[in-house]
């Protein structure tokens, strides 16, 4: 007991000893902590001075994230110390020894946060390149000089914008483009943003752009305020250029939505306009363009029209003579050239400068004079039906792209292709003017992911020289795009008019009793407008009509006067989901074209089988449920017909003996509801081999999400059917297939005989076939037939396959298997049974990818299965995918790696990288090249890292690369949404 009280006594002597010690050396600690935080704020004050000097100054090095979380403790310390002070003069006596504890405490924090402040590596790391989109475009001549002043504005810090002026045609877009192309290569910019603005200037349609341009989003039903506000907070977050082309209107930046550019924020906005006067609104630097020389403008003009021009006797004189009438500028020198390419007569050269001299002399005024540069390349198009398939171009609003295949259809319709047989020497045709157009410069082709996507756009100038200087004197009225909010007034509507474009415009309605007498108007468009009815006496002026097209606006019925235009070959209400019906049809005997794609129709209108012309019928509508026999029987002409609902549960019911009489048939949309009518149509027109495009549905239809490639025009989906009973054979034009809730499908995809057929099979879906375990087996006895079509797959897509454990399944095969080589997108989306994506073994053959995208697989753990690779091994294993582009990743709860700890994916053509909902995945193994001092770099091509907002923590604190400074490297690259 005496122990006990004595140990008691010792310990509270201790105590008291201790709450003394504390209490007694308070002031002194403090001192301390005061001298220390002094260290540190001197400390803090020479780093800020670093970085004024290696980050700001240098305006390649973006702020390590090391030495932003340490500036921010260094703030979070001072207001700590703050507090401390504060509680030493309030705080109670017998208190003061713990707080004496919580000072010393605060000093070991202060030494730490000293010890980390030293950075011997320095602050900064080297930006990424800026991000944007690469314009293509040709060889500046002339224009150095003009763009080296552009971008000494745009490396200096005097001026913030800068106004790019001069008259039509003189390469004001073309020096900018080139510029763009620059600053992407250039690190001091975060991005580079290019819009088209063009006239009327739409505030709506700009945010989205600009919105677009950077890889967000606005909210669409927000006023243009709020949506203002939204786009001022997203671009103040990065330090970009603004390149905003073709401006015709003064606007405010604000309104808009753009943070004004300052010294402080660094930010550029370029502005291309005819206007000066708009630019000096926008307080910019003004930077003329200026004509070409008359050396450089030669230079120019040998480029495009060759330089074998040259040994044409005689030629020079009269060469430099052409060059001299087209004013030195590039856009006339451009087409001028191309409408002499090929010539080597020089006779053909003396009448070209003799027309050229006239034509010009003949005017005064700039626009006027380029237009009649322009004019004189359109006169020597060959023919008048080239010269109006140009002039069709005209009637749609600037910067309209056109696909080919739309265009081509539009001129079909305007019976420019008229006297062919078929739909194919259609096409044929069309393809060779628009080749030819181009090769005149009259149309401007934008490159696309495949031939058919590729786009071509009117040049605003050339635009403007159709209507203006042509399409007035051949009876064109083209008010396309400009915000219309009523139709123009009955003395615009001359006697004489030929052709009325108003087409995407703001028109509600149209008069009543409004009767304008245009008894040779051929061509009145109406489409995308919010036109909600057209009364009676419209139309009845209009006798001639032959193309009418009121596709995408809310009307919901046609006056009965519509009935009287008897030479009236294309109806076009497309998209006019208002319309439930139609008048009667059968006096419109001249009608080729009817679409009525996505209209409400619930039945087909009336009079249809009158319609024996009829060439084209798109019948693709929601609610449309049957087409009553005896119609298509009679409509012996067609040549494309598309028959569907689209997106609804079930098919439209159509008697497909009546639909193997149509021998003109090379264009099909349709819906089988067993294999059996599918086979007897196969027979009936011999394989499908004159057909240009079959999209064809067999089964049960269903709403589903597809692929959509124009490459593929002849398409096949099987939907709940037994496709291993006998008799079945795939069309051998086949490219595109979809399987989908087929049980019989088997273990594997090789094993469906019907597939040997297929040879041209460019894309291949399977979904939700509960069977398929794998798409390939191979052992050493396979020898299945299917190898080679799947060996020539571009796509393939495995959705909603629970019992799939594996792309290939190998056994006994000692030689990798080469199936799948000519992949390029591997798509796996809810296959809920598969661990590893690519095996091994198949690795060699998969280097034609481009696109992987694996979602909503709860038990994938491995992309590559590389599990048996030599863990004892120190050395990195190369996992080599040299055209990858994509690599995407979602909601795979339990994936733990892309590839081994020892791999590393070396795909230098890597874009965008997209990875959301990966909890379990800690590391990306893709090899970022590194610079000569051993840091690493972005890859060369990378666009964007898209990380979901719920998974930010987990990028930003988880994930980890092979080298320590890559997640700095690529901070500029991330984005994260919703």
């Amino acid at each position: 007991m005496a122990k006990m009280m004595d140990k008691m006594m010792d310990k509270m002597v201790e105590t008291v000893e201790n709450f003394v010690d504390h209490h007694r050396k308070l002031e002194e600690d403090l001192n301390e902590l005061r001298s220390e935080w002094q260290v540190l704020k001197r400390r803090k004050i020479d780093v800020n001075s670093r970085i004024q000097v290696e980050v700001e100054v240098q305006s390649g090095q973006v702020m390590k994230e090391e030495v932003k979380g340490w500036l921010e403790d260094v703030q979070k310390i001072e207001q700590e110390i703050q507090d401390v002070e504060e509680r030493v003069g309030t705080v109670p006596y017998y208190k003061r020894a713990s707080l004496d504890k919580l000072v010393c405490e605060k000093i070991e924090v202060v030494k730490r946060i000293q010890e980390r402040g030293i950075f011997e590596g320095g602050l900064g790391i080297k930006r990424a390149p800026a991000c944007g989109m690469v314009i293509p475009t040709e060889n500046l001549e002339g224009e150095i000089s003009t763009k080296d002043e552009i971008w000494e504005h745009l490396m200096g810090n005097k001026v913030g914008m800068i106004g790019v002026c001069g008259i039509g045609g003189v390469g004001k877009t073309t020096i900018m483009k080139h510029v763009n192309n620059d600053l992407l290569r250039e690190i001091r910019f975060q991005k580079v943003i290019w819009v088209t603005v063009s006239y009327p200037l739409n505030v709506f349609e700009l945010q989205k752009k600009i919105a677009g341009a950077m890889g967000e989003r606005l909210p669409e039903d927000e006023e243009v305020m709020m949506r203002a506000a939204a786009l001022m907070d997203k671009m103040r977050r990065v330090k970009f250029v603004l390149i905003l082309d073709d401006v015709w209107e003064k606007f405010s930046l604000k309104d808009v939505g753009i943070p004004e550019p300052t010294v402080q924020n660094g930010c550029k906005i370029v502005i291309t306009s005819r206007s000066i006067e708009v630019c000096k609104f926008l307080d910019c630097q003004i930077v003329e363009v200026q004509s070409l020389s008359q050396e450089e403008s030669l230079t120019l003009f040998l480029n495009k029209v060759g330089h074998d021009v040259l040994q044409i006797s005689g030629l020079e004189k009269i060469l430099k003579l052409i060059v001299k009438e087209c004013a030195g500028l590039p856009l006339a020198i451009v087409v001028i050239a191309g409408s002499m390419k090929g010539v080597d007569e020089i006779e053909v050269w003396r009448n070209a400068l003799t027309e050229l001299q006239e034509c010009v002399e003949s005017v005064r005024g700039s626009d006027d004079e380029i237009f009649m540069r322009l004019k004189f390349s359109f006169d020597r198009l060959p023919n008048e039906k080239i010269k109006n398939c140009f002039l069709y171009c005209s009637l749609f609003r600037e910067d309209y792209s056109f696909e080919r295949e739309e265009l081509i259809e539009g001129w079909i319709d305007e019976g420019l292709m008229d006297g062919l047989s078929s739909r194919k020497a259609a096409y044929d045709r069309g393809h060779a003017f628009l080749d030819m157009l181009e090769k005149n410069s009259l149309l401007e082709k934008h490159q696309g992911e495949v031939r058919e996507r590729e786009v071509r756009k009117m040049h605003d100038v050339v635009r403007d020289m159709a209507i203006k200087s042509i399409g007035r004197r051949v009876g064109h009225m083209v008010k396309a795009g400009i915000k219309l909010t009523e139709i123009p007034n009955e003395h615009e509507w001359a006697i004489d008019l030929n052709k009325v474009s108003l087409m995407d415009n703001d028109i509600l309605e149209i008069p009543v009793g409004f009767t304008p007498k245009c008894l040779t108007l051929s061509t009145l468009i109406l489409s995308d407008n919010p036109l909600t009815e057209i009364p009676e006496s419209f139309f009845e002026g209009m006798s001639g009509l032959k193309v009418l097209d009121l596709s995408r606006t809310n009307i919901e019925t046609l006056p009965s006067s519509i009935s009287k235009l008897k030479y009236l070959s294309a109806l076009q209400l497309r998209g006019c989901e208002e319309l439930k019906s139609l008048p009667s049809l059968e006096k419109l005997v001249a009608l080729k074209k009817l679409d009525l794609r996505w209209a409400g129709i619930e039945v087909v209108p009336q009079g249809m089988e009158m319609l024996v012309c009829l060439e084209y019928l798109d019948l693709c509508c929601e609610h449309l449920e049957e087409i009553p026999m005896g119609i298509l029987s009679k409509l012996s002409s067609l040549q494309y017909l598309v028959v569907g609902n689209g997106w609804v549960n079930g098919w439209v019911k159509i008697n497909l003996e009546e639909v193997a009489r149509l021998r003109k048939l090379e264009i099909l949309e349709c819906d089988f509801d067993d294999l059996q009518g599918f086979n007897d149509l196969l027979r009936e027109f011999n394989n499908f081999r004159s057909f240009i495009t079959f999209q064809l549905v067999v089964g049960t239809a269903m709403y589903y999400h597809d692929i959509d490639n124009p490459k593929y025009k002849c398409r096949l989906k099987i939907c709940g059917c037994d496709i291993g009973e006998k008799g079945v054979v795939l069309p051998d034009k086949l490219q595109h297939l979809r399987i989908h809730k087929c049980k019989s499908i088997g273990s594997s995809l090789d094993k469906i005989a019907l597939l040997e057929n297929a040879t041209k099979l460019g894309v291949c879906i399977i979904s939700n076939c509960e069977e398929t375990q794998y798409v390939v087996e191979l052992d050493s006895s396979s020898s299945s037939s299917c190898k080679p079509v799947l060996d020539k797959l571009e796509g393939l897509y495995l959705w909603g396959l629970p019992r799939l454990w594996a792309l290939v399944r190998v056994e006994g095969v000692t030689t990798p298997p080469r199936v799948f080589s000519n992949l390029k997108t591997l798509d796996v989306i809810g296959c809920s049974g598969m661990r590893k994506l690519v095996p091994l073994e198949l690795l060699q053959a998969l280097q034609n990818l481009e696109m992987i995208t694996v979602h909503n697989c709860e038990q994938m753990e491995e992309i590559i299965a590389s599990s048996d690779l030599n863990a004892s091994s120190s050395n990195k294993f190369p996992f080599t995918f040299p055209k990858l582009r994509e690599l995407c990743l979602w909601s795979l709860p339990q994936l733990k790696s892309i590839c081994s700890a020892k791999g590393v994916m070396i795909c230098d053509s890597i874009e965008c990288i997209s990875i959301t909902k990966c909890p379990e995945l800690k590391r990306i193994p893709v090899q970022l090249p590194l610079l000569d001092n051993g840091q690493p770099s972005p890859p060369r091509r990378l666009k964007s890292i898209h990380i979901f907002r719920d998974s930010k923590e987990w990028w930003e604190s988880v994930v980890e690369w092979d080298h320590p400074n890559a997640k700095n490297i690529l901070q500029p690259f991330v984005s994260y949404s919703w």
